[in-house]
């Protein structure tokens, strides 16, 4: 009788672990689904990265160009770098739930 009543509660303690773990996982993806479309806009905009694609291209650039998208760049990865940092931690903070 011990041994069914002690399997009985190790069962229903996996199954809870499972479900706790499994919200865990869709709460932190949900987190990360919510956070990172404004992320994307903000700090992904294609208006950030046109100087890159412009030169890539091949597109000359005159050195007063040149320094102002380097001065854009450092300014959004300034701005930018918290909330990238966050994602990040929400990405480590997924897969180690998921393990």
């Amino acid at each position: 009788m011990r041994i069914v009543a002690l399997s009985l509660l190790l069962l229903l303690t996996l199954t809870l672990g499972c479900q706790s773990k499994a919200a865990k996982v869709k709460k932190l993806v949900d987190q990360y689904n919510a956070e990172y479309p404004p992320y994307a806009k903000a700090c992904l905009d294609e208006d950030m990265t046109s100087g890159a694609s412009r030169m890539l291209t091949g597109e000359k650039l005159t050195p007063e160009q040149i320094a102002a998208l380097e001065a854009k760049k450092k300014e959004r990865d300034a701005r930018c770098k918290p909330e990238a940092d966050r994602l990040a931690q929400l990405q480590k903070e997924i897969l180690a739930a998921q393990q």
